[in-house]
């Protein structure tokens, strides 16, 4: 492998890891207690995803492009609608003035919702790296999944500083920060 494969891989990380680094510090800001399994599980199943999502882009080019295409015009559409009710369900839960979550982690559902809309544009990283083998495909992958580990795993100790500092307001915040990452990938998409 060469330095600029490696140097591609890590920037493509860094790039697909930032809705994840957002989503982490939300959540973060919503449970500054987690424990540290969660402190872990969250940034694991972002890595999961983004390490996931490249490799089924990549499959889907070898096998069968022409459907998927069809497929990736409501990519947005679907994180949109999966970080608007995330983020409204904490924002709602903020407003009312719930009581501070303390929650180990979020449910495993969420969660999964959260690796979902937040990997889901890396599939269309799977084209870009289609000319690839399936070693070094899986490799850029690995490289990929690893860049967003280290990435949300920082975004969630940011989020827990700041949630300690923010109380009952960080359950809003957190909610408003995913509603707007939900806007940009629609937007942007």
């Amino acid at each position: 492998m060469t330095a600029s494969f490696i140097i591609n891989s890590i920037l493509l990380g860094t790039g697909l890891a930032m809705d994840a680094f957002s989503v982490s510090m939300a959540n973060g800001l919503n449970m500054p207690r987690m424990s540290r399994a969660a402190r872990f599980a969250i940034p694991l199943t972002f890595a999961g995803f983004q390490f996931l999502m490249p490799m089924l882009g990549w499959m889907c080019v070898r096998s069968i492009a022409h459907a998927f295409t069809a497929f990736q015009k409501v990519i947005p559409w679907i994180a949109l609608i999966l970080l608007l009710f995330i983020g409204g369900k904490m924002l709602i839960e903020g407003i009312r003035g719930g009581e501070e979550n303390t929650d180990i982690t979020p449910g495993f559902g969420a969660l999964m919702m959260q690796g979902v809309a937040t990997s889901i544009d890396a599939l269309s990283v799977g084209f870009t790296i289609a000319g690839y083998s399936l070693g070094r495909a899986l490799l850029a992958s690995l490289i990929i999944g690893a860049v967003t580990f280290a990435i949300c795993f920082c975004g969630i100790m940011i989020g827990r500083r700041i949630g300690t500092h923010l109380a009952g307001k960080a359950s809003i915040l957190g909610g408003v920060i995913l509603i707007a990452i939900g806007i940009k990938i629609f937007i942007t998409g």
